[in-house]
């Protein structure tokens, strides 16, 4: 029986072969002594073919070769008597000393007459891997620190109160309903609850109820099957199947028709969903965490939100206080984002001005800690010192209207019983007259800005002096 020729030892298709690999391949004789070397080991180990060849394969340091660390030979190894090993994640020593992250391979070769010719080893480079490891490492611990507790920036005691209620929903699996104003930070709380929970490590699945019609939100939330409706060319997961064994986090909730409040009724009484256009139930393990800016209870008392998912939703309560409820935490806030400023813009900002600051504690905020942040991005696009002045704040704060604080012009009683003095032109100049016109002073005393001060005066054509 003729017996086919090797190519594998066909000295010209060999080199040509080795030299069009990307992984390393080497080979061995019978007493372990490398007889080919590849270009791909030259560049993973920075040993030259010429500085290999005839050297004892040990000259690599392969922390670990089968089950025990690089041998001093090829006996010890156990290649021999195995015949083959795949897939070893180790590590070899480059020539400049440090270790490279590889996944090694080694097969015997068998002659014609069962003996043995030699041994192939393949090493190929993980270092990319490696770095992606680390990287995917880095981004988790990252995005955990992001969504600590920590970022939600307070001392108040109506923050404290959320920082433990916060505590108490990530340690539990609780459905929890977080309400409050727009601009609040529902968000923020909902992915510190999720990434500090037993969840943290799987899906965190976000969707804004109020952001798609009926029929859409429906297939986002449950998913569809091909044909289900017009335009469904596919099948197509949902965001409850997106978040299975994670946290599902559903923005402006009391939006949903009541189709919808229906089918996630029956998810969170059953923890199962039924795809679009499909009767197959699937059980899912999932934690919802729920928000809104509205009143809720209101819109069951009106019939307007269902009231057993109500129930079912608000296991959990947490309330948000608004911005103008918390003044205490204004300081904090607007060091924080003057803090993120300077690293997006590389601007040196240290503060804002008194009087900025008076402006910024007089108004009332309507849009919570999200309009704050944007007044003082507002701030830096204008600001040309090291700190942000009145007139670098939106037009909207510098102009609120004047609504006068307790002084010395009102008692409390007059200001729990009465309503507040006008202020008109004759009252301005009788507070001008007593703070010895001096409009800092003037504005304390009837709780509005300098600014103000200067522009009532304007208004009503009083002379910035005394007369």
């Amino acid at each position: 029986m003729q017996t086919k020729p090797s190519i594998l030892f066909d000295s010209n298709f060999a080199e040509l072969l080795l030299g069009s690999m990307a992984d390393g391949v080497f080979t061995l004789d019978r007493q372990g002594t490398i007889s080919s070397w590849n270009p791909s080991m030259e560049r993973i180990t920075g040993y030259r073919e010429a500085e290999a060849i005839g050297k004892n394969c040990s000259m690599l340091t392969f922390n670990r070769c089968l089950d025990t660390s690089c041998p001093t030979g090829i006996k010890e190894c156990g290649i021999l008597e195995i015949g083959s090993f795949d897939g070893k994640e180790c590590f070899l020593r480059h020539k400049n000393g440090h270790d490279v992250p590889v996944l090694k391979s080694a097969r015997l070769i068998d002659g014609a007459n069962g003996d043995i010719l030699g041994i192939v080893e393949t090493v190929t480079d993980l270092g990319e891997v490696y770095r992606a490891r680390k990287i995917l490492e880095e981004t988790a611990r990252q995005l955990k620190k992001i969504h600590s507790f920590e970022n939600i920036i307070g001392k108040s005691s109506e923050i404290q109160q959320v920082f433990t209620a916060l505590k108490a929903a990530a340690a539990s699996e609780a459905t929890v309903l977080i309400q409050g104003e727009s601009g609040t930070g529902k968000e923020l709380v909902a992915s510190a609850i999720h990434f500090n929970s037993a969840r943290a490590d799987m899906p965190y699945v976000t969707i804004n109820c109020s952001a798609l019609p009926e029929t859409l939100l429906e297939s986002e939330l449950f998913g569809h099957v091909k044909g289900a409706f017009t335009g469904s060319v596919r099948d197509r997961v949902g965001r409850l199947e997106e978040a299975d064994g994670g946290t599902l986090f559903l923005d402006e909730i009391a939006d949903i028709s009541p189709l919808i409040q229906i089918k996630l009724l029956r998810v969170l009484q059953e923890r199962e969903i039924e795809r679009v256009g499909e009767s197959k139930k699937q059980k899912i393990d999932i934690r919802i965490v729920a928000a809104t800016n509205k009143d809720i209870f209101s819109l069951v008392n009106s019939g307007a939100f269902r009231e057993d998912l109500f129930y079912r939703l608000k296991v959990f309560p947490i309330e948000l206080p608004p911005l103008r409820k918390r003044k205490d935490d204004l300081r904090l806030l607007i060091s924080h984002f003057i803090n993120l400023q300077n690293k997006q813009t590389g601007k040196q900002v240290l503060d804002v001005t008194p009087s900025a600051m008076r402006i910024l504690m007089d108004y009332n905020w309507p849009g919570n800690v999200r309009e704050l942040e944007n007044a003082i991005e507002h701030g830096f696009v204008l600001v040309n010192d090291r700190h942000i002045d009145i007139f670098d704040l939106p037009v909207e704060i510098r102009q609120c209207e004047y609504a006068p604080h307790s002084s010395k012009w009102s008692s409390k009683s007059d200001q729990k019983n009465q309503p507040q003095k006008k202020l008109t032109r004759e009252f301005l100049i009788d507070v001008l007259e007593d703070s010895h016109w001096n409009k800092a002073e003037a504005g304390r005393q009837l709780g509005v800005s300098r600014t103000a001060i200067w522009k009532y005066m304007k208004k009503w054509d009083i002379p910035l002096r005394k007369p």
